[in-house]
C-alpha cells in the first residue's frame, strides 16, 4: 500500500517531533522530581537536626520532641506538609514518636542496627497507605544515653506525586496538541512544497506525440524544481529531436522503397501491354534487376541503421588485416573508377593488423570509395589511406571534385542527406543518402568517429579514426 508523499512527509515530521516532545517531557518530569526530592531530603536533615537537637536537651533518660501543638485532628488536615519523627531503640521497641501519630513509622531491626552504627539511611516506603521517605538518623552522636538510638524522621511523599502527576497530563496534553499542530502544518507545508510538483505532472501528461516541442512551463520558485523543470525540458527537447528524426527517417525511407518499386512496376505495366520480343522482355528484367539490386542495398543499408537505434550493432571484434579488407573493397570499386577515368590509388602498409569488425570496416571503406567516385572529376584523382598513427587505425578518402563549399559537414552524416546532385559528376550513380550515416555508426559503434573536410587543394577528404584497444595485434604478439 502506498500513500502521497505529502502524508508520509506530514507523518513523520509529527512522529518525529512527537519523540522529541516526548523525550524533553521525560527529561522535564526526571528534573522535576529530583528538584522535589531535593527540597524533601532537605527538609527532612533539617528536620532531623532540630529533633535531634531537641532530644538532646532533655534531662539524662528523658526525651521530648520539638514539635508544632497539633492534634490528631489537625496533623490529619495538613499531613502533606508535616514531617513525622520516632526514636527507636535498635531491638525494634519504639521509645518515642509524635504526638499525632496514631501508629509507628515502619521499620526493621537491620536498618535500626545500621543506623546505630553511624550510617545515615533514607528509605521510600509505605505509612498508612501513603509513600512517605524516610531518614534513620543515629543519636549516639548526641553523648551517653543515646548510644542504642535511633531517630527516624519521614516525610509524606502524596504532594510530590500529586505535582509530578499534573506535570505529567499537563505534558502529555502538550504533546498532543503540539503534535497535532504539527501534523496540520507539516500537511500544509507539504501541500504547499509538492503544488509545483502538480503542475508539472498536469503539463507533463497534456503533452503528446505532437506537442514535445511545447515543454513545461510549470511555475517553479525554488532552484531544486526549477533544474527539474530545465532536466524535463531537456528531455522532451532529446525525444522530440529523436522523434522527428524518426519521423523524417520513416518518409524518407518511405519515399526511397517507393521509388524503385514505382518504376519496377511502372516497366512491367508498359511490358505487359502487348507480347514483345524476347530482347524486350530482357530489357524489362535486366531493368527490373537493377531496381531490385538498388531496393536491396537499401534494404541493407536500413537494417543496420535500425540495428544501431536498438543498439544492436555492437562489432563482432575479431583479429584481422585492416590493410588487406581496404584492399579488397578498393579493388570492386576499380572497374567503376575506370570507366570515369578515374586514377583510383591505394596508399596502404604490407600489413596492418588489428582487432575490429571486418564487415563494418569493409562498409566504410566500400561506402567512402564509392561517395569519391561519384564527385570526382572526369580523369581526376580519388585516394584511399589506411595507417596507424597516436594509437589510431585511420581511415582516409580524398578526391578531386568540387569539395563541400558552404555545407555543414556534420549534416553530411545524417540519414538521407543529399548534396547538391547537380555536383555528381554522374547524376546516374546518386546513391540513397544512407552510405555515409553508416560510415558514421560504424565508427561510433568501434567508439570511433568520423569526419569531413574541403582540401585546401581542391576537393574533399573524408577521415575515419579507430581507436586500437590495448589488445591491438602487434608484430609477432597478441
Amino acid at each position: 500500500m502506498t500513500h502521497s508523499f505529502r502524508f508520509q512527509l506530514a507523518l513523520r515530521a509529527t512522529a518525529g517531533a512527537t519523540l522529541g516532545l516526548a523525550v524533553l517531557s521525560g527529561v522535564t518530569l526526571l528534573t522535576l522530581r529530583a528538584v522535589l526530592d531535593r527540597e524533601i531530603n532537605r527538609s527532612i536533615s533539617s528536620v532531623a537536626s532540630i529533633q535531634a537537637a531537641s532530644l538532646a536537651d532533655g534531662t539524662p533518660g528523658g526525651m521530648h520532641f520539638h514539635e508544632w501543638d497539633l492534634t490528631p485532628e489537625e496533623a490529619a488536615s495538613v499531613s502533606g506538609l508535616i514531617r513525622y519523627a520516632q526514636v527507636w531503640q535498635t531491638d525494634g521497641v519504639s521509645l518515642l514518636r509524635s504526638r499525632y501519630m496514631m501508629s509507628d513509622l515502619p521499620s526493621d531491626p537491620e536498618t535500626l542496627v545500621r543506623a546505630d552504627a553511624g550510617e545515615l539511611i533514607w528509605a521510600e516506603q509505605q505509612f498508612e497507605g501513603s509513600p512517605v521517605r524516610s531518614l534513620f538518623y543515629p543519636l549516639d552522636r548526641l553523648g551517653e544515653g543515646h548510644e542504642a538510638h535511633v531517630l527516624q524522621i519521614a516525610a509524606p511523599l502524596l504532594a510530590r506525586n500529586e505535582i509530578l502527576g499534573r506535570a505529567g497530563y499537563f505534558l502529555i496534553l502538550l504533546t498532543t496538541l503540539l503534535a497535532g499542530a504539527t501534523f496540520a502544518g507539516s500537511w500544509w507545508l507539504a501541500g504547499s512544497a509538492i503544488r509545483p510538483i502538480h503542475a508539472v505532472i498536469d503539463q507533463a501528461e497534456e503533452i503528446g506525440g505532437g506537442s514535445l516541442d511545447r515543454g513545461i512551463q510549470a511555475y517553479a520558485d525554488t532552484s531544486e524544481y526549477q533544474r527539474l523543470v530545465e532536466v524535463l525540458n531537456t528531455m522532451l527537447g532529446r525525444i522530440h529531436s529523436a522523434f522527428e528524426s524518426q519521423r523524417r527517417f520513416t518518409a524518407d525511407a518511405s519515399h526511397e522503397l517507393k521509388s524503385p518499386l514505382t518504376a519496377m512496376r511502372g516497366e512491367i505495366e508498359i511490358a505487359l501491354r502487348r507480347p514483345r520480343e524476347a530482347e524486350e522482355y530482357a530489357s524489362v528484367l535486366g531493368s527490373t534487376l537493377e531496381e531490385v539490386m538498388r531496393l536491396s542495398k537499401l534494404t541493407e543499408d536500413l537494417l543496420t541503421l535500425a540495428r544501431s537505434d536498438a543498439g544492436a550493432l555492437a562489432p563482432q571484434v575479431e583479429a584481422a588485416d585492416a590493410a588487406e579488407i581496404t584492399a579488397r573493397m578498393v579493388d570492386r570499386l576499380r572497374p567503376r573508377a575506370e570507366a570515369k577515368g578515374i586514377d583510383l590509388v591505394l596508399d596502404t602498409p604490407e600489413s596492418l593488423l588489428a582487432l575490429l569488425d571486418q564487415g563494418l570496416l569493409g562498409q566504410c571503406v566500400w561506402n567512402l570509395t564509392d561517395n569519391a567516385l561519384k564527385f570526382a572529376d572526369q580523369g581526376g584523382h580519388v585516394r584511399v589511406a589506411i595507417s596507424e598513427r597516436s594509437g589510431e587505425l585511420i581511415l582516409e578518402v580524398e578526391d578531386d571534385g568540387p569539395g563541400l563549399g558552404d555545407l555543414d559537414t556534420s549534416s553530411l552524416f545524417e540519414r538521407f542527406f543529399r548534396a547538391d546532385e547537380a555536383r555528381a559528376r554522374d547524376p546516374a550513380t546518386a546513391g540513397t543518402g544512407l552510405g555515409l550515416a553508416i560510415v558514421k555508426v560504424a565508427a561510433e559503434a568501434h567508439g570511433g568517429h568520423a569526419t569531413a573536410e574541403s582540401r585546401s587543394q581542391g576537393g574533399a577528404r573524408f577521415t575515419v579514426r579507430f581507436p586500437l584497444s590495448s589488445l591491438r595485434l602487434s608484430g609477432m604478439a597478441l
